[in-house]
């Protein structure tokens, strides 16, 4: 498994996250269940990345805060899908874990990336 770099480059560090992601779920076996999870957790994961990338090029601050609240919203929907990933995979609880605390990081991040530019005039 690919782990995620502890970069303060966000762009690359939620890429990483989501290219992560994608590696590891191609490891868990294919039913019914899993798929679902784990098109929502690639999806919800890659938009993190995506909506960082809207916020950095943002057309005025309220677009930036904006998009930075929908990272947030990407990063927690991320924290649920790999919850039921664990709950579907017990095998793979310890590898989702290390995810879950990585999104948990970021979650932090944007929270403060958030409350610092509403702060701002």
């Amino acid at each position: 498994m690919n782990q995620v770099s502890k970069s303060y480059d966000l762009e690359e560090r939620t890429a990483k996250f989501a290219e992560s992601i994608i590696e590891f779920v191609r490891t868990i076996q294919k039913d019914v269940v899993n798929n679902r999870i784990i098109g929502q957790l690639v999806g919800s994961a890659g938009s993190i990345g995506a909506n960082y990338c809207e916020a950095t090029e943002a057309e005025s601050k309220k677009d930036f805060i904006h998009k930075i609240g929908i990272c947030k919203k990407e990063i927690k929907e991320t924290k649920h899908w790999l919850r039921l990933l664990a709950k579907a995979n017990p095998e793979h609880r310890e590898q989702i874990k290390y995810f879950w605390k990585e999104a948990h990081e970021l979650l932090l991040i944007f929270a403060k990336i958030s409350r610092s530019s509403i702060g701002k005039n």
